[in-house]
């Protein structure tokens, strides 16, 4: 099978990939709602204007992740609301 294949405006819908080797992939404008990803491999990947609202991450390795420019209201880690965490440590930082 050919290594560069070229999806564009495709309607899968219920699609189902396993065992796929999808490195360098580029996915654009395209929409993952209420999708599952299981042993997924996503190292070194980039994300810019993904909508996460509502997801949920079990059992992730986020070792060296960098988040910017989030909407991080409602985000918990471990029962820890964050964006308050956040708000505190500022409260802190600036009261000293």
């Amino acid at each position: 099978m050919s290594e560069s294949k070229r999806f564009d405006r495709e309607q899968m819908r219920g699609a189902r990939f396993r065992g796929c080797a999808l490195a360098q992939a580029e996915f654009e404008d395209v929409d993952l709602a209420d999708s599952r990803f299981t042993n997924v491999n996503s190292r070194g990947s980039s994300f810019t204007n993904v909508n996460l609202q509502d997801a949920k991450l079990t059992n992730v390795n986020l070792a060296n992740v960098s988040i910017e420019d989030a909407n991080i209201s409602g985000l918990t880690i471990f029962g820890w609301n964050i964006a308050e965490l956040i708000k505190e440590a500022a409260k802190r930082k600036n009261t000293n």
